[in-house]
């Protein structure tokens, strides 16, 4: 008896058609996709340095002041036991979370108090980490954020 073979499956050449598509589709989309990172990044630096200061608005419509520079963020999550000692210091601190994020880069944000551009100065370096720069490394601080 003579049977006949069914073979079902994908010849070579179409799967180097498929690969090739999809290879394409990488080359367009990934930068892209790539390139909104860091725009992400500075979205998110922004978002905390707002959080900070509402955070900090709030200590002073509690306490009459805002922290100290030495007493910096961490104000914000437990009571300060140094310098100007705050007396009506809200249970749990002003901040959801229990310790002060560092910045989308991995560095920490710097506070200070006085500040030279307000009552207080919060600044996030950019992905380089120093002062300075354009771009993805230009600063971003409380006093210039839209």
């Amino acid at each position: 008896m003579y049977s006949k073979c069914n073979n079902k499956g994908f010849t070579l050449l179409e799967l180097i058609v498929v690969m090739f598509i999809l290879g394409l589709l990488a080359v367009i989309v990934a930068p892209r996709i790539i390139g909104r990172t860091d725009d992400a990044r500075i979205t998110k630096a922004k978002i905390q340095i707002k959080n900070f200061e509402t955070a900090l608005k709030l200590f002073k419509i509690d306490n009459g002041f805002y922290p100290s520079t030495e007493q910096g963020l961490e104000a914000l999550i437990q009571k300060p036991t140094i310098g100007r000692i705050p007396t009506n210091y809200r249970e749990g601190g002003y901040l959801e979370q229990k310790k002060i994020p560092l910045d989308p880069w991995g560095n920490p944000y710097v506070y200070t108090c006085p500040g030279i551009h307000g009552d207080f100065d919060i600044i996030c370096y950019g992905a380089d980490g120093q002062e300075g720069g354009e771009g993805k490394d230009a600063d971003i601080t409380n006093w210039n954020i839209e």
